[in-house]
């Protein structure tokens, strides 16, 4: 299969979605398939390089800030998108438009399959969903909600990445909706490295309100007593009230911002921690879950969207109310005064992180795709 990858956000651009949208396609290309992707420029990074055997075409978008795009830049990739997949379409004839989140690349999907008939699937992520995560979306969705409906209505199949999102988005589109998981290779992951017995503790993710990461830092200042450091990698508008916060508290030696890290770092910080904690108050199904599932991390999780398909409370660690301090508070606590149930909760993420494998991911993906292309 030929297939045109839409998506504005691509590691070292973006989050969660970007890495989703890289290792998706980077499984598929193994299997054979050509790939080229359209996304986001930013200063320093080349408009066009190979990764393995994919072509990345990073094109205009205004885009400023690796971690956070602005509607007015989401705007531009999609002039950008719909102009570059034209010529694309023309010089190569994909069999199929592939595009990662609703809002942009869907809109750009949406515009080049009328344009010139070729079929696209549409990967929705939480933010994709009107209300999901209302500090970072409702704005937006006052202005495009009425023209979202012609872009989930007109894929040709359309996938969500947890049951959380997609429960949500039938609330507002009335149309077939599956599940595919974000997944991670399992054979390609660091090797875990053993500690000195003091528990360690990673968040990665952007520091913003959704990722509520001041909560964290809140509830280790509550246990100081106990044994344990704490890495929070990421950056954002957050980033600096939780340094202060440390500061404050005397325990700066307990933590460490690495700052905004590419996807492979973060797996050696997975490689070189006990615990995963993420305190969000939304979620779609996070990738730094998934990932710190597959590396057989403990995980302390809210209980925000697909986080709940993760964790398997009291066997590979515990869920507790997005929002809760003294739940997440108490949840850190049973771990970190126990070494066995940090061990326990470890094993059994490894086994559950078997069906999340990116090889069983891309292998459903690719039934999808060629499914649609049979029938266009």
């Amino acid at each position: 299969m030929k297939i045109l990858v839409l998506t504005h956000e691509f590691p070292p651009v973006g989050g969660g979605g970007g890495r989703v949208a890289r290792d998706l396609a980077l499984g598929l290309a193994r299997r054979g398939h050509e790939l080229r992707i359209l996304t986001a420029h930013l200063d320093g990074l080349p408009a066009l390089e190979t990764v393995e055997n994919m072509r990345v075409e990073r094109i205009p978008s205004m885009r400023r800030a690796a971690f956070r795009a602005e509607l007015f830049e989401m705007a531009h990739y999609d002039w950008s998108a719909v102009a570059a997949g034209r010529r694309l379409i023309r010089e190569w004839q994909p069999d199929l438009i592939h595009a990662h989140f609703a809002v942009p690349a869907g809109a750009a999907a949406f515009a080049l399959s009328k344009l010139t008939g070729i079929p696209y699937v549409l990967t929705a992520h939480l933010g994709d969903v009107p209300g999901a995560v209302p500090e970072k979306t409702d704005r937006w969705f006052q202005f495009i909600y009425p023209f979202t409906h012609s872009i989930w209505n007109s894929a040709a199949r359309v996938v969500a990445v947890s049951e959380f999102t997609r429960r949500l988005a039938l609330q507002h589109y009335r149309i077939p909706i599956e599940v595919i998981h974000n997944g991670v290779d399992l054979s390609s992951l660091p090797a875990w490295q053993p500690g000195d017995g003091v528990p360690r503790i990673l968040f990665a993710g952007r520091f913003m309100e959704q990722k509520n990461p001041t909560h964290l830092v809140e509830a280790l200042i509550r246990l100081r007593d106990l044994p344990w450091t704490c890495a929070m990698a990421g950056d954002g508008p957050l980033l600096e009230q939780a340094r202060q916060m440390v500061a404050e508290s005397g325990l700066a030696e307990r933590f460490s911002f690495p700052g905004w890290v590419t996807p492979e770092q973060v797996l050696n910080l997975m490689a070189r921690s006990d615990i995963l904690a993420l305190p969000s108050r939304s979620e779609g199904l996070p990738v730094v879950g998934v990932q710190g599932l597959a590396m057989g991390l403990a995980l302390v999780l809210s209980d925000a969207g697909g986080n709940v398909e993760l964790v398997q409370p009291g066997q590979n660690g515990h869920l507790f109310p997005a929002g809760d301090l003294d739940a997440l508070t108490e949840s850190l606590k049973s771990l970190l005064a126990s070494h066995p149930a940090i061990e326990s909760a470890q094993a059994k993420s490894r086994e559950i992180a078997k069906a999340f494998d990116l090889g069983v991911i891309v292998e459903k993906y690719e039934a999808v795709f060629k499914e649609v292309i049979a029938k266009s």
